[in-house]
């Protein structure tokens, strides 16, 4: 196999366990999830001297660090929504590899679910700075609501079904059941998802994400220090990350910006993307799966529905073992952000650590990705492509 080079290395992954989480503050949570990854890599806090966070964490980038108490050459606190920490491994690595840090730290924390906010059925809070608040604001329009145009668009254009869109939400659950911390566990199937209510016409309640507490953390560092560590070598080998705006208004609802994310961290891995042997991808929402599947060339554009269908995304039964952890869709969807679980879970699957019962065979490239934001309200999307060894 072709040795490629290795941007950095993650040498530490840690999903925080709980989903609902009361008793405990979004800092207390965050530090958490940084020793939970640092434990994870064999590394202590003294070590880290880059940190990366996002809109998260509470008091920005500056008061985590304090919080933390690091002693930092680098930080970065850019925010681009759910995908801000696959978009951060991408800032992560480069500083490394400029010399500007040498271990690095990415965190990510929340409490949506306590806090009961049902972010996705709420009019949106633009704020007045945005200057786009005049012209959209007086329609309250909701996440779900777009997502839901999104997929009646895709349906009138390419014929998807709900069927379809439903084997999505099926193969999260056969990979729920293996995982102990999901938050839903139980098998369900196509007329579950169908029965479940509508919340933004075509999709039901089951083809929405969940709403979790928790969070999660990465550590990246230096090729030479990721091997002293006594933990399986994952190299970051592609990245990419873009901005994919309304366009003044005319938007392609069915388009995600997977397609130039995708295209420039395959060119820069040197891999095909027939190559990928796992794949995690953001699943806000069933449509959103679909579109990113067909705009990352896993399919052609408009079969995004025939390719899920039939468990086609099952590990160990289709084509692409996907979400193997359960995804957004049933297991966690930290701060309702869920960038950061699925590199986790590529990181387990690169590593042979995901549960047997899903773990991918000789998984030795994997892929993360996802959007940021709304799509066609400021829509961002990154992907990461990692190496086994």
């Amino acid at each position: 196999m072709m040795t490629r080079e290795a941007i950095a290395y993650i040498t530490g992954a840690y999903e925080h366990p709980t989903r609902y989480a009361p008793d405990k503050s979004i800092a207390q949570l965050h530090a958490e999830c940084a020793a939970g990854a640092l434990r994870d890599a064999g590394l202590t806090f003294s070590d880290v001297d880059g940190y990366f966070c996002a809109g998260d964490a509470p008091g920005g980038p500056l008061s985590m660090a304090e919080y933390l108490n690091l002693d930092l050459k680098w930080l970065d606190g850019t925010e681009a929504g759910g995908c801000s920490y696959l978009l951060q491994v991408q800032h992560a690595a480069q500083a490394i590899a400029a010399g500007k840090c040498s271990v690095a730290l990415i965190t990510l924390a929340g409490k949506p679910r306590s806090e009961g906010r049902a972010t996705g059925t709420q009019p949106a809070k633009l704020g007045a700075e945005r200057p786009e608040t005049p012209w959209d604001s007086a329609y309250r329009w909701t996440i779900a609501g777009v997502y839901g145009m999104c997929a009646m668009r895709h349906m009138y254009e390419y014929g998807t079904t709900a069927e379809q869109m439903a084997w999505v939400k099926v193969a999260a659950s056969h990979h729920a059941q293996h995982n102990p911390l999901a938050l839903l566990p139980n098998l369900v199937s196509v007329e579950d998802v169908l029965a479940s209510p509508i919340i933004a016409s075509p999709l039901h309640r089951l083809d929405c994400c969940i709403i979790t507490d928790g969070g999660g953390a990465l550590v990246l560092t230096r090729p030479e220090i990721a091997r002293s560590l006594a933990r399986p070598l994952v190299k970051v080998i592609g990245c990419g990350e873009t901005i994919n705006t309304s366009k003044g208004g005319y938007l392609d609802a069915t388009s995600t910006g997977a397609q130039q994310s995708g295209g420039a961290a395959l060119a820069q891995a040197r891999v095909s993307i027939s190559d990928i042997k796992y794949a995690s991808i953001y699943d806000n929402f069933t449509i959103m799966v679909l579109m990113q599947l067909e705009d990352l060339g896993f399919c052609p554009k408009g079969q995004g529905g025939r390719f899920v269908a039939d468990g086609n995304l099952i590990s160990g039964i289709g084509k692409l073992p996907w979400n193997t952890d359960g995804g957004g869709l049933c297991n966690n969807h930290p701060a309702n952000r869920g960038g950061i679980t699925k590199v986790i879970e590529a990181v387990r699957q690169l590593r042979g650590e995901a549960h047997p019962a899903v773990q991918v065979g000789n998984c030795d490239i994997a892929l993360a990705c996802g959007p940021g934001l709304v799509l066609g309200a400021a829509h961002v999307h990154a992907t990461v492509i990692m190496e086994r060894g």
